[in-house]
């Protein structure tokens, strides 16, 4: 398969939730087989404050440019919302999967300052959901969408669309990646 983001000179920067991305993890699974995908590494991933995060978010955009796409999972979406909300830069599109409901049982206690942004996002932008995430309902990711104009795609039912998912490489991600890079 070939890298379409780096042939097109496209810089994708890999935005992992709590605790990283492992290395069965579709984001780990991308950046190894795509060299031009690279991931902002935060200080703290098991004790995440989406301040400092978007501190660091800003500096790899800062080098990346403004044709940037961004590749999110579950916190890292919330993070790309929060810091599109505050930020001069721009980029050219976010793919944001798995959006967590901050407000929802499940959402982790020691993550801080990742409340929900509902302005519409200046950027391109597709969210991802499943059916049966533990941390968001399809009616959250569809509100999470509406308010920052963003396309909703639903996958069904693949958990929190993570390692434990099951999905591999997740070709139908990557597809819709390439989608959004062409369409932005």
């Amino acid at each position: 398969m070939r890298d379409d983001a780096a042939a097109t000179g496209t810089p994708v920067l890999v935005l992992p939730g709590i605790g990283d991305s492992g290395p069965q993890h579709w984001q780990s699974l991308w950046e190894a087989r795509h060299p031009a995908f690279r991931r902002v590494i935060q200080r703290d991933w098991n004790r995440p404050v989406c301040a400092e995060w978007a501190i660091t978010l800003e500096r790899a955009v800062a080098e990346s440019g403004a044709d940037t796409v961004l590749v999110a999972h579950s916190l890292g979406s919330l993070l790309t919302a929060h810091w599109a909300a505050g930020t001069k830069r721009r980029i050219k599109a976010a793919l944001l999967v798995a959006v967590p409901d901050p407000a929802g049982p499940a959402f982790p206690a020691e993550a801080e300052g990742f409340a929900i942004t509902r302005q519409p996002l200046p950027f391109r932008s597709i969210v991802v959901a499943s059916r049966n995430d533990p941390y968001a309902d399809i009616a959250w990711s569809q509100a999470c969408a509406a308010a920052w104009g963003s396309e909703l795609i639903d996958i069904g039912d693949a958990g929190h669309i993570n390692a434990a998912s099951g999905l591999g490489e997740w070709p139908q991600g990557l597809a819709l990646l390439r989608r959004l890079i062409a369409a932005a």
